[in-house]
């Protein structure tokens, strides 16, 4: 077993990340984009007789001044025929061999819930996090499958929005309108006085894709000559994931929301997209968001959390 770091293919990262339905945070492209804003990064491919079977993709960070953390989010990928004891090596590799200072702490966050987890896997290491929730819709089903696995209300709302005469949806890789919703995204940050990726991240991400309109997309809905609400999704590989949304009063009366994440999720599956990755569920701190996302028809999982 081979442990690389740096000076990587971006070719097979990508290859290898699309094949197996990577998340954004193990993106080539997420990497360049927060290295580009000056996040520190590492990444490690490991090979096994020739066959390139696991990635990891770390955010660095000094703590105290002399204390490294290192941060693989998401990950490693591995390669669906690993053992659990197979997977637990990689794990003990990359603590062991990645480039940063002796005084380090590794985390690691695995793509999957506590019960696809094997033991075996994270044997050795004590769980100091709980698990990101979220929801996945798979969108290789076909869109009347797709509408009939959506809650009822948020099924009829969806049929009232798309019935209404005046309201066009629309969904584009357009710069401008990206950088319209991210306008949008700052003015309500600062109106309720909440945080995420700094705005830059996105325009980061777009520009350092080989290809804007295979990065994202932006759905946005029209009531005249007035755009009443907007959602933007990051693209990476055969997976999207939904980044920010913004709406005015008329378009949360309209629940023009319903209709723009519907034809986002029918234009992300032409472009060959397989799976919508709905970012973060949190019932108590959001519930009209959570219950937004959760009435979309997908599979809630919540993750298995950060391991040392």
């Amino acid at each position: 077993m081979d442990v690389k770091w740096g000076s990587l293919s971006q070719a097979h990262w990508e290859e290898f990340h699309s094949t197996q339905r990577g998340a954004l945070q193990q993106a080539w492209t997420y990497g360049e984009a927060l290295t580009s804003l000056g996040v520190s990064l590492s990444r490690a491919m490991v090979w096994q007789d020739g066959q390139l079977v696991a990635m990891a993709q770390f955010m660095c960070k000094r703590v105290l001044g002399y204390v490294s953390m290192a941060s693989c989010t998401r990950g490693p990928i591995f390669h669906p025929d690993l053992s659990p004891a197979e997977r637990a090596a990689i794990y003990k590799r990359l603590r062991q061999s990645i480039p940063l200072t002796p005084l380090r702490v590794t985390l690691f966050s695995p793509d999957c819930t506590g019960e696809e987890l094997d033991p075996v896997e994270t044997r050795g290491m004590s769980r100091v996090m709980t698990g990101y929730s979220t929801v996945l819709l798979d969108l290789t089903q076909p869109l009347p499958t797709l509408k009939a696995q959506l809650e009822g209300k948020w099924r009829n709302r969806l049929n009232k929005v798309l019935a209404h005469e005046k309201l066009q949806i629309h969904v584009q890789a357009s710069l401008k309108r990206c950088d319209w919703l991210l306008g949008q995204e700052l003015a309500q940050r600062e109106a309720k006085n909440f945080h995420g990726l700094p705005t830059d991240f996105v325009k980061a991400y777009v520009a350092s894709a080989a290809d804007h309109r295979r990065a994202f997309v932006v759905a946005y809905a029209e009531l005249g000559k007035n755009t009443v609400g907007g959602m933007l999704f990051l693209i990476h590989g055969r997976v999207a994931s939904y980044h920010m949304g913004w709406s005015d009063e008329e378009g949360r009366r309209l629940n023009a929301h319903n209709a723009l994440l519907w034809q986002a999720m029918a234009d992300l599956k032409d472009k060959g997209v397989e799976v919508l990755d709905l970012g973060g569920v949190n019932t108590h701190d959001l519930p009209g968001i959570s219950r937004f996302k959760l009435g979309a028809g997908g599979r809630a999982v919540t993750l298995a959390g950060t391991y040392f």
